[in-house]
């Protein structure tokens, strides 16, 4: 499969970076092609323009929304890999996420989230919190999260399959790092392992 990882963190020194590294590292393994959006380092403009709105009056969009729409088209697999920001995506991916994904290319309907125009994928979604399972449990962040993503987005994007992995503590002991690690590498290697659960 050729897999596209998409990346948001400001810092190469980014435990992001590294999970990004190892994830790619675990695809390559598998046999796989990997092909890295960086989105800081490209300097994607995550700002609404004037020009987004040609997707409602089915006009052509920007030029450098269509060349994200490209690199999703020839990839069989996708990760999102980003910290978790206020429970949330921070606002590059947030802005990537509204420009790319667009009305009349990746869908055309808002009742019904299991349907997209672009084919099935798989997404992994690698995501650093610096909060503990302990912290997010009683106020239901986690649930809320994965209502939002795997219902509220990844399903109209066509992503039947959706791996999100919370890694908790990620500002935590070299033990902890190496174990997120451990399970960017792993989601790598079994990326086309239809078997494997989230």
């Amino acid at each position: 499969m050729h897999v596209l990882s998409v990346l948001c963190h400001h810092r190469t020194d980014s435990l992001s970076h590294a999970l990004a590294d190892r994830f790619a590292a675990g695809c390559r393994e598998a046999g796989h092609s990997v092909e890295i959006a960086d989105l800081h380092a490209e300097g994607f403009c995550p700002v609404w323009q004037p020009e987004d709105d040609a997707q409602f009056d089915d006009a052509p969009m920007p030029s450098d929304v269509l060349a994200e729409q490209a690199r999703i088209e020839r990839c069989d697999a996708m990760a999102l890999i980003f910290p978790l920001w206020w429970w949330g995506m921070p606002a590059m991916l947030k802005g990537w996420v509204d420009r790319v994904w667009s009305w009349g290319w990746a869908y055309d309907q808002t009742d019904d989230p299991t349907r997209s125009l672009l084919r099935d994928r798989t997404c992994v979604m690698l995501i650093p919190a610096g909060a503990s399972p302990q912290t997010m449990a009683p106020y239901g962040y986690e649930t809320a999260m994965d209502a939002i993503w795997r219902t509220g987005t990844l399903g109209y994007f066509g992503m039947v399959e959706k791996r999100i992995h919370i890694l908790h503590g990620s500002g935590g002991s070299v033990a902890r790092r190496q174990g997120h690690l451990d399970t960017a590498h792993r989601a790598g290697l079994t990326i086309g392992d239809p078997a494997v659960e989230d």
